[in-house]
């Protein structure tokens, strides 16, 4: 992890991190916001705009942008951010030995200095009041692993596919309850917890927040969702982005039950069910859709083809990644 030249944030020690009080003199942690970005000059952009408008004062949130190799004028963006003095806690770090994003945001927390850790994905928004949001409420339950939820938009008109993406994708409550993990780009952790159950795993390309939301249980901790701290994501608009995200979720599934089998199954059996080949069931679609029942009859079969193609899709994946299985040379999750 090499740190990008430009200003940085005022040395602080994590002691110091931790036991800070916001203005009106209530005990509320430091929190440390990783932004994992490859290729997204525009997304970045947004995000950082939106994170540059907290009601935090700067002084009690930190933003780490780690960039992943990108290859565009990413960084150069970022960099613009850097001299803003009103936004002085910007940091840019470049995470270009391993590409992958779980690579990033183990970089990101060994850069944090702040007791609580949020993730964010580059090209999403938040209000305001977000990062106040995530320490009151961190500090309140007393969490260590939390999920905020997550509502998808689509700027402009939205097709089928934008459409499909919002009401299908994200369903952060649910993740929780019935799988015990949250998506990445809305999880917010503990120092703590990190130093007791290590981060993520670098080794995949995909999966990387189920594996570490089924650590932290399988290690005792509760998972909490907190519906009222919300995050906004870009639906995806065309159905090559939904294909190209299928896919890499297939190859993620392999390499998970490659790299541990004992908790989720054999690759190869999972990579040559037929199951994964057949069109998805309606119980399916009702439970996957949101307001599945309201929608029309011609919008429910788009809906049938586009989930099964992605479906297909991810199948692809999973076929591809055990023929010819991903090597990031890069180790299993440690305590950063």
């Amino acid at each position: 992890m090499t740190p990008d030249p430009g200003p940085s944030t005022a040395d602080r020690s994590s002691a110091e991190a931790s036991d800070g009080t916001d203005a009106a003199g209530e005990g509320l942690p430091f929190v440390s916001v990783v932004i994992p970005v490859y290729n997204d000059p525009a997304g970045i952009e947004a995000t950082l705009d939106s994170l540059r408008r907290q009601t935090a004062t700067t002084d009690r949130y930190e933003v780490i942008v780690v960039d992943n190799g990108s290859t565009d004028g990413t960084r150069d963006v970022v960099r613009e951010y850097l001299g803003d003095e009103a936004f002085d806690g910007i940091r840019l770090f470049v995470e270009d030995d391993v590409r992958g994003s779980y690579a990033a945001r183990n970089a990101g927390i060994s850069a944090a200095t702040g007791s609580v850790i949020a993730f964010v994905d580059a090209d999403m928004v938040v209000d305001p009041g977000w990062v106040e949001a995530v320490a009151r409420e961190m500090a309140v339950t007393g969490a260590d692993y939390l999920a905020c939820d997550v509502r998808l938009f689509t700027t402009g008109d939205e097709g089928t596919v934008a459409e499909y993406n919002r009401l299908n994708d994200l369903h952060v409550e649910r993740f929780i309850e019935e799988l015990s993990f949250a998506p990445t780009c809305c999880l917010v952790v503990t120092r703590a917890l990190i130093e007791g159950v290590g981060g993520f795993d670098a080794r995949l390309q995909s999966s990387g927040d189920l594996e570490f939301g089924n650590r932290v249980a399988a290690s005792g901790r509760d998972l909490r969702y907190a519906p009222d701290v919300v995050m906004y994501h870009p639906t995806r608009t065309t159905l090559g982005a939904l294909l190209r995200k299928s896919r890499r979720v297939g190859r993620g599934k392999t390499q998970l039950r490659r790299y541990y089998p004992e908790r989720y199954g054999s690759p190869i059996l999972a990579a040559l069910n037929p199951a994964a080949f057949l069109p998805p069931r309606p119980s399916f679609m009702r439970r996957s859709v949101r307001d599945w029942a309201e929608l029309p009859a011609r919008r429910k079969l788009a809906f049938l083809v586009v989930a099964y193609v992605t479906s297909l899709a991810k199948a692809y994946g999973q076929l591809l990644e055990l023929a010819s299985p991903t090597d990031t040379d890069a180790e299993g999750p440690g305590r950063p």
